[in-house]
């Protein structure tokens, strides 16, 4: 079994990419699941239904979201009725939607745990340890053979301690939301697949996905300006996982970059 994930969509460069890239990792690697952080869809900000639909249609099994998933305003209303786009497990009591799935593949049932983190972040999640391990228990209960957990994160010492917690127990421990992908990737001793950021999919020249000059007027001025999404080429980047079919736990990790130009 291999699992795809891939890192934050940033706009329509990313978008058009990932549509791209995802029919090919399938003919190459014939992966059972392949997961997408969507957080970044919708302009750089947010995810929108319509879109979620175009995602499916590309090739994408699952969207997972960060702290920007309510920035478009139709998803809250339409999230409930969509098991495959999971906001953060660990947001508050009674928020619309759900933070994983249990999916039915060829190769067996795949768990997807979708979390955010809480350091350097917005208020409002709650533990994402304890509900971490408490909810990957749940669903190797239910049957996973394999685990997939998105961290959504600012601080990286924050994504590297969720993979230690769960060594072991998920398949793997994957980081998104800093947009820059980390040299990190490895298999943890309890086998664990590990990277702190797997990077995004979207404007390979800008920064973090934005326009490049005017990210740096704003450094410069210190002045209010608007950040739009950069423009092409752009990069789809992520990781792949190769998982053990006695244990359920990964046998390996590799990184995924591929450049597209428009």
């Amino acid at each position: 079994m291999r699992l795809i994930f891939l890192g934050d969509v940033v706009g329509e460069p990313g978008r058009l990419a990932l549509y791209r890239a995802v029919p090919e990792l399938r003919a190459e690697h014939a992966p059972a699941l392949v997961v997408v952080n969507g957080e970044n869809a919708a302009g750089g900000r947010g995810i929108t239904p319509w879109l979620c639909e175009e995602f499916f249609a590309n090739g994408v099994d699952i969207i997972t979201l960060g702290d920007h998933a309510w920035d478009q305003k139709d998803l809250a209303g339409w999230i409930d009725r969509e098991p495959r786009v999971l906001r953060p497990f660990n947001l508050q009591a009674g928020t619309p939607g759900r933070g994983s799935v249990l999916v039915d593949t060829p190769a067996g049932k795949v768990g997807v745990l979708c979390l955010c983190g809480r350091t350097f972040m917005a208020p409002g999640p709650e533990n994402p340890f304890t509900a971490a391990r408490a909810e990957v228990a749940r669903l190797r209960a239910a049957g996973a053979r394999a685990l997939l957990v998105d961290i959504h994160g600012e601080a990286t010492s924050e994504k590297i301690a969720m993979a230690h917690c769960l060594d072991g127990e998920a398949t793997a421990v994957l980081g998104t939301h800093t947009h820059v992908q980390t040299a990190d990737a490895r298999v943890l001793p309890g086998g664990t697949a590990a990277m702190t950021d797997v990077g995004m999919c979207g404007p390979r020249d800008g920064i973090i996905g934005r326009d490049s000059a005017a990210v740096l007027q704003g450094c410069l001025t210190a002045m209010p300006c608007k950040y739009p999404v950069g423009g092409w080429p752009a990069r789809v980047s992520g990781a792949i996982v190769q998982v053990a079919p006695a244990t359920g736990l990964a046998l390996s990790i590799q990184a995924i970059n591929r450049d597209y130009d428009r």
